[in-house]
């Protein structure tokens, strides 16, 4: 086992990262230790980066929660996994295990729970702890960088369509076509939802006919709202915003018909002012709907493991993880970058970066 790992660090809110050589911990009592083989780059881990969430993390961390991997070290009374087994490191890092919430599976909004890449070390470096209790057991129909992404963005968007409680043979609208948008199409299409996928992007409109769109809106040319209802007769029985974005929120409220759903994932920085005599005369339900728990986890990785869902993704070493940040923040990523820990100009590119810079130390 080696003692020391390649790591992108954050060292301070809103700086680059730093390519580091970081400390491998072993796993103490409870815990096991993964070996990255991909991780997927999440709108979340460049929040994280700048510290734009009223909880933050606390530098230096190492982001990341789509990472994906084998386990190669067990700690002390660790009996649900062994060694040789592929996982993935999700968002969800644990929870308490014994609250309401717990007890009633729903384990994401647990006071205790603990998240990846935020308040843990995440999955931007060559290993990464992790608790057997909460890690995904990844199929074995699906390779590693093809699962990274749904560990986040799949699970996300599952969970928010199930949320609407729009049920087969409805309508779904879903706002924003990007990396969480695109899996939620295929969800939806498969769990036997009519869907209008609504955008400004005209590529991304085109990409969502070609995964099974019934319905597409250019939200910058149209009003999503009248030409949905026009078209279909009293709005969408369910609507699932993805996109960061304020206008989205209150075109998705726009967009739901009565008595109808409206679930949020996407979190733009800001306030979000609703209609209240719209909500309250229309008898609309707004829900927020964070990540989705391990049964979800589960159900949202089988439908992959069977062909149903698969994500776009695009590979790129550890090392431009900057480049993808400026990216992502120009909404110049169509769908989902996931990091290759088997790329070996990664590593090149690593140790230059380390050679010019000392590390900085990193808690376990």
């Amino acid at each position: 086992m080696p003692k020391t790992m390649h790591a992108a660090v954050v060292t301070a809110f809103g700086k680059p990262l730093e390519l580091q050589e970081c400390a491998v911990h072993l796993p103490g009592p409870g815990q096991i230790l993964v070996k990255t083989e991909a991780c997927g780059v999440c709108h979340t881990d460049l929040h994280a980066a700048k510290g734009d969430w009223p909880l933050k993390p606390t530098p230096p961390f190492i982001p990341g929660h789509e990472a994906i991997g084998i386990v190669v070290a067990l700690g002390a009374g660790v009996t649900i996994v062994k060694e040789g087994d592929r996982v993935g490191v999700p968002w969800l890092y644990s929870a308490c295990g014994h609250c309401e919430y717990c007890l009633s599976a729903w384990e994401t909004v647990c006071a205790e729970a603990k998240f990846g890449g935020y308040t843990q070390n995440g999955g931007f470096a060559e290993y990464v702890l992790a608790d057997p209790n909460y890690v995904a057991h990844i199929p074995k129909e699906l390779n590693p960088a093809e699962a990274a992404p749904l560990i986040c963005a799949g699970i996300t968007t599952y969970k928010g369509i199930k949320e609407t409680e729009a049920r087969p043979g409805e309508w779904i609208a879903i706002s924003g076509c990007g990396g969480l948008g695109h899996l939620a199409i295929q969800y939806a299409k498969v769990m036997g939802l009519h869907v209008c996928a609504v955008d400004i992007d005209d590529g991304k409109l085109a990409h969502a006919t070609r995964l099974g769109a019934d319905m597409v809106i250019n939200a910058r040319a149209q009003n999503p709202g009248e030409v949905l209802k026009k078209a279909i007769g009293g709005g969408a029985h369910g609507v699932l915003i993805t996109a960061p974005s304020l206008p989205a929120f209150k075109q998705g409220i726009e967009m739901t018909r009565k008595r109808g759903t409206c679930a949020l994932v996407g979190l733009p920085p800001g306030e979000f002012p609703t209609p209240l005599f719209d909500i309250v005369a229309n008898c609309i339900t707004i829900r927020g709907s964070f990540v989705g728990t391990r049964i979800d986890m589960a159900e949202c990785l089988q439908f992959a493991a069977e062909g149903k869902v698969k994500a776009d993704i695009e590979l790129q070493p550890l090392a431009s993880i900057n480049t993808i940040f400026e990216r992502l923040e120009h909404g110049d990523v169509p769908s989902r970058v996931v990091l290759d820990f088997t790329d070996t100009k990664s590593d090149k590119i690593a140790d230059e970066a380390r050679a010019a810079k000392p590390a900085v130390p990193v808690h376990a």
